[in-house]
């Protein structure tokens, strides 16, 4: 087990990509300070906002896999392929169901001064815009190209 562990913490572009997500979820923290003017540890573990993670995750595992393997190797290829089905799902059908919670909880939060409703709201930030998935996709581009040359 501590074998795998090792193995793990050698591989560059598992490092670069865990490295650019930490680094999405904390731009994502620093911008809920500012706008909220509060600390809140879910946005640090949680989905949606700006810039979008996954995608930033993504795009630096596909351009690290570049970088190693070559823009024509089949790994790249794999990785660039499941690059673009997150981007998609990001701004997709994650956003599409977070809109949809939120009608639901305004739904719930208008009968509800009609009789009482026992449920939790739902989860409205779970998707992205384009722009937080766009931005999300350079972030990961740039820190991919930045840490490839120093680690």
């Amino acid at each position: 087990m501590l074998d795998f562990f090792i193995a793990l913490s050698e591989n560059k572009i598992f490092i670069i990509t865990l490295l650019t997500w930490i680094i999405a979820q904390s731009i994502k923290v620093i911008i809920g300070i500012f706008e909220e003017k509060k600390f809140n540890f879910k946005w640090f573990v949680g989905t949606g906002g700006m810039p979008s993670s996954h995608c930033a995750g993504v795009s630096a595992l596909a351009t690290s896999v570049g970088l190693q393997c070559g823009y024509n190797s089949a790994l790249f290829a794999l990785a660039f392929i499941f690059t673009v089905i997150t981007m998609f799902d990001a701004q997709g059908v994650r956003r599409s169901t977070g809109r949809q919670a939120e009608i639901l909880n305004k739904m719930f939060e208008d009968l509800y001064f009609q009789k009482p409703i026992k449920e939790d709201r739902l989860r409205e930030l779970i998707g992205h815009t384009p722009f937080q998935v766009f931005i999300g996709v350079i972030l990961g581009i740039v820190c991919a190209y930045v840490m490839y040359n120093i680690l």
